[in-house]
């Protein structure tokens, strides 16, 4: 018995350093506060506030919009300056435009709210992977996004769940109004425990692009990795914003579940990721990087496919049963995707691009995050079950491309060289 124990501890061991490590609890106390508004933006601005589902989908989108627009020049910017300053700057701006969400009463209200909490989503989340990189030695990088992932799924989970039960019990406009609140109010105390407790990484790297003065030119000629981007900013369209922003209004208005449910329903995923995801860094280690990505591809077409018959069931229970399920599915094509897809971004940056690169990277989540709500938001209004099947066409096609690349994109199997030198010490 004690060996068995052992073994389980041993598979959750990550051997980071303490700043990472409170760096990645802060993450989780911010995704709290993200995952109690995360499953219900489209229902409160639909219902509780008057807009259209197109209207409050394009909202959202405008959020994931404004992070999108502001990612590249803050890779600019962590070329050369502290990702720490970042990180903070970008959490204060998210918790001011998150807190007016919760006061918005018309559509340019929700707009000018999403440019803001997204242009600091935007600037926090790249700088947040940038220090994390800078923090690690390359080795460590697989279990850092990790421990990222899972900080963010337990987050995402818990605060779906509490605000699950919250919404249940009184679906009105004060509940709400808490909910988004309390989001800002957790990125606003993420802000101030990085401040006190992260240290910053030595400004050598930061200050390599001086000497090289190419810039995103540089990343804009490395077209495998612009490939490698553009395919999986597909995957997490269909594969993550589908299920955490369409799957709850489509599940509400076409299956017998009720708020409840769905938070239910997104614990599951974030539970089964929180569970899986570090002892799954082993696994995941001994397969081909592209394919882990066809393996994550497939996965998410099953799932999509997956949730048309929870439309057919007559009970909230056995609807309940299908989508978790699918969230079962989902997350294990996830937990794949995440521990692959971070660690090649990684390995794929020039130590001088670094903050560019992972630019780029934190794109393909806030880009899809754009994209997603305003394409399902609108499939809502028109043809609800295109975005299933449209959207496991879509992994099938991304996965085939990220498939044929090959022996071209750095593998540790193969023993590719990593053009990222060692991460320097914390000062």
């Amino acid at each position: 018995m004690n060996r068995r124990v052992s073994r389980v501890v041993g598979g959750w061991r990550t051997g980071l350093s303490r700043p990472v490590l409170i760096l990645q609890a802060g993450n989780a106390l911010n995704y709290f506060g993200y995952g109690l508004v995360l499953p219900f933006e489209i229902i409160y601005l639909h219902q509780v506030r008057g807009f259209s589902t197109s209207t409050a989908g394009l909202v959202l989108a405008a959020t994931m919009g404004s992070s999108a627009i502001v990612t590249p020049p803050t890779g600019a910017l962590l070329d050369r300056c502290s990702a720490k300053v970042l990180v903070v700057a970008g959490s204060l701006a998210s918790a001011v435009g998150y807190a007016g969400f919760a006061f918005v009463d018309r559509p340019w209200q929700g707009f000018a709210c999403s440019i803001v909490g997204g242009a600091g989503l935007g600037a926090a989340g790249t700088a947040n992977r940038t220090l994390v990189v800078r923090l690690i030695r390359p080795e460590q990088r697989a279990a850092a996004f990790a421990l990222n992932r899972v900080a963010g799924n337990f987050g995402i989970g818990a605060g779906a769940t509490v605000a699950g039960f919250i919404v249940a019990a009184a679906q009105q406009l004060s509940s709400f109004q808490i909910l988004y609140v309390f989001d800002a109010v957790t990125s606003a105390a993420f802000a101030l425990i990085v401040l006190a407790a992260v240290p910053s990484p030595r400004a050598e790297i930061a200050m390599a692009t001086d000497a090289s003065g190419t810039g995103f030119r540089a990343v804009a000629r490395d077209r495998l990795f612009l490939t490698v981007i553009a395919a999986n900013i597909v995957l997490v369209v269909v594969g993550h914003t589908f299920f955490s922003n369409i799957l709850p209004p489509f599940a509400k208005a076409h299956t017998p579940v009720g708020p409840a449910e769905i938070g239910i329903i997104i614990l599951v995923n974030t539970a089964f990721i929180v569970i899986a995801q570090i002892p799954a860094v082993r696994l995941v280690a001994r397969m081909r990087r592209t394919h882990a990505f066809a393996a994550a591809s497939a996965l998410f077409a099953v799932a999509l496919l997956a949730v048309l018959p929870a439309t057919l069931a007559h009970s909230a229970l056995a609807a309940t049963g299908i989508l978790a399920g699918v969230a079962i599915v989902l997350a294990i094509g996830e937990i794949a995707h995440i521990l692959v897809l971070g660690p090649l971004v990684a390995d794929m940056a020039p130590a001088h691009l670094l903050g560019r690169y992972l630019s780029l990277y934190s794109l393909t989540f806030t880009g899809s995050l754009a994209l997603g709500p305003a394409i399902g938001g609108r499939l809502l209004q028109t043809n609800p079950d295109a975005i299933w099947w449209g959207g496991a066409l879509a992994a099938m096609l991304a996965g085939a491309v990220l498939l044929r690349l090959g022996d071209r994109i750095p593998d540790p199997l193969h023993e590719a060289p990593s053009r990222l030198a060692p991460a320097p010490e914390a000062a």
